[in-house]
């Protein structure tokens, strides 16, 4: 992707989420040269992976395979492991129309998928086999909104602005918009985007970055390098 287009995507990102009603925390506007200059005091969102993070998955293509995210807050994986404190993740999502977010699980995470507003979230679900893998003949038990449901393999959830599901690691997962985009919450246990996406296709989870102009924002793939 090119840095240009990130930082549109970014813009239009902002408004859209401000439309309904929803604003950024305040580092989410911080020039790179504020975020050097912080990035002793912000070493927790640094930590954490908080902040702008979009992706096409390495494929090229963002209209069609692609997402916006905006981790929010993220907890420790040390206290997820000891079983008190800072156990949680909260993330913005946005889905535009037909555009897919390819079929994966979570080894640890499990997380509730939010339709905060827009247009509807379609969910395709499969089951695993008995090694965590994709299974194409399985199904599995989610939630939707607290209520148990079975799934069928393949089956595709249908969630209108206010609809969740409940997704536990093994249930596989994709999700598009339908009817336009879709502004979605995801509410989780500690969030690791580094190791914990298993697709059932061999992909990239972070987009690959031409450097045309200047970043607007730095997204958290950017932390590693630009923040040295």
């Amino acid at each position: 992707m090119k840095r240009s287009q990130i930082n549109e995507i970014m813009s239009a990102a902002d408004d859209l989420i401000r439309s309904h009603g929803f604003n950024l925390p305040p580092f989410a506007y911080w020039s790179v040269d504020e975020f050097w200059a912080r990035k002793d005091v912000a070493k927790p969102v640094i930590d954490g992976r908080c902040g702008w993070d979009i992706t096409d998955y390495g494929a090229g293509q963002f209209d069609t395979m692609g997402l916006f995210l905006f981790t929010l807050r993220n907890g420790r994986l040390s206290d997820l492991e000891g079983g008190r404190g800072m156990c949680y993740a909260e993330k913005l999502l946005i889905s535009r129309q037909d555009q897919l977010s390819p079929m994966h699980t979570h080894i640890i995470k499990a997380e509730d998928i939010i339709n905060r507003g827009g247009a509807t979230l379609i969910v395709e679900l499969f089951g695993s086999d008995d090694q965590g893998n994709f299974a194409e003949d399985r199904g599995g038990v989610v939630y939707c909104d607290g209520i148990r449901r079975e799934y069928s393999p393949g089956e595709k959830l249908v969630l209108a602005p206010g609809e969740s599901v409940t997704l536990m690691p093994g249930d596989w997962h994709a999700f598009w918009g339908e009817g336009g985009d879709v502004l979605i919450g995801e509410v989780s246990t500690v969030n690791d985007d580094e190791t914990d996406n298993v697709f059932r296709e061999p992909i990239g989870r972070f987009a690959n970055i031409e450097e045309d102009v200047d970043p607007m924002h730095l997204l958290v793939s950017d932390y590693a390098t630009w923040l040295k």
